[in-house]
């Protein structure tokens, strides 16, 4: 078989270990599969190679990356800017920043109102915090989450009593845990899905994760430790649900991340969902989400996967923050702004409407969270 030169590097980086964290080796058929691999700025998937007796390696399958046409790609920008600068959802929500990208590079996006916010912009992200602390635990348990870990980062730990700004500038995760009723559990809880912050800062507490005595510079360099110095981050607070101050475009080099399978929680979207609708769900006790919609809650993450939703995994700041990535894992998108009084539903309603504008879908019935 001969290799083109493109080709040829696909090889060289699966040979010298420039893959993703989800490679899998079975050893009963030889077989090293791949799903996703970046050569060069492109993003290959689907790699298959077998180890031969004779110590050769086969390369039994490979998917190229996916070309856009440039006419297409032109449609879904014009459409996407037009939903940002016209669709009601968005007009509503004015100061923002939004960006479209897919494993590789942002493809669109703008700023639009005043005072002008832009990528750059310094962010209070809220929770919008979770999807990266969920992330890091996974790389901690290097793809291997216990029980134990699944039930706090979906929220069923019975930790719920903990309040939207349970921590102080100067507590460290465990003071702030030992702050009024912060780290009290609620044993009627345990098992049903309740959204809140004190799943997640229990986790960190717990002596297999050794957060505890981490304040706010602590707890962002470890972060970073493991989900790369490329990513800026601070934390205003040392709460891992909801303390994080960020950028979009630092967000937005997460998400891409995770588009690339260079983080392990790319094999982790959607997985481990637990319903959340307490009007629908005897398992619910509590969700932020409208009883209209029926979302479900995976690791630090939603799936907007009721019928009015198109499967989006998102995660929502109360402050308007929201950054998603699309059912197919193909795009990601950050809508940033601020809105002190509370915007996460506001802010997804907007950046559903621009998602639905870029992939060609019809409006949802109902407005997301």
């Amino acid at each position: 078989m001969r290799f083109g030169r493109r080709l040829f590097s696909v090889l060289l980086t699966l040979l010298t270990g420039g893959v993703g964290a989800q490679a899998r080796f079975d050893p009963a058929t030889q077989q090293l599969r791949i799903p996703t691999v970046e050569v060069e700025g492109q993003l290959y998937r689907d790699a298959l190679l077998r180890l031969d007796a004779d110590g050769r390696l086969s390369l039994l399958a490979l998917s190229p990356p996916p070309v856009s046409p440039p006419s297409q790609l032109a449609a879904r920008v014009a459409a996407a800017s037009q939903a940002a600068q016209s669709d009601a959802r968005c007009t509503a929500v004015r100061p923002f920043y939004w960006e479209i990208g897919d494993a590789s590079q942002r493809l669109a996006g703008g700023s639009l109102g005043l005072p002008s916010i832009e990528a750059g912009s310094q962010l209070p992200i809220a929770s919008s915090s979770k999807w990266i602390y969920a992330a890091y635990v996974l790389e901690r348990r290097a793809g291997q989450p216990t029980a134990e870990d699944i039930q706090f980062l979906n929220f069923r730990s019975g930790y719920t009593q903990f309040p939207p700004n349970g921590c102080q500038a100067q507590d460290t995760v465990a003071s702030c845990l030992a702050r009024d009723n912060n780290g009290v559990k609620t044993p009627a809880h345990e098992g049903f899905f309740y959204y809140g912050g004190g799943h997640m800062q229990k986790h960190a507490s717990l002596p297999s994760m050794g957060l505890g005595a981490l304040d706010n510079a602590g707890l962002a360099a470890e972060l970073r430790r493991l989900l790369g110095q490329d990513i800026a981050l601070a934390y205003l607070q040392p709460q891992p649900a909801g303390g994080l101050r960020m950028t979009a475009r630092d967000y937005a080099t997460f998400l891409r991340k995770l588009l690339g399978g260079q983080l392990r929680m790319s094999a982790w979207l959607g997985a481990q969902a637990v319903c959340t609708n307490p009007t629908r769900c005897s398992q619910a006790l509590y969700t932020p989400v409208p009883a209209t919609q029926s979302w479900h809650y995976g690791l630090g993450h939603w799936i907007e996967d009721d019928p009015a939703g198109d499967g989006a995994f998102s995660s929502a700041g109360a402050f308007g923050f929201y950054p998603w990535i699309d059912a197919q894992r193909s795009h990601y998108g950050v809508l940033a702004r601020f809105d002190a009084g509370g915007a996460g539903a506001d802010s997804s309603a907007c950046g559903a409407a621009i998602r639905q504008a870029w992939v060609g879908a019809a409006p949802t019935a109902n407005p997301r969270r």
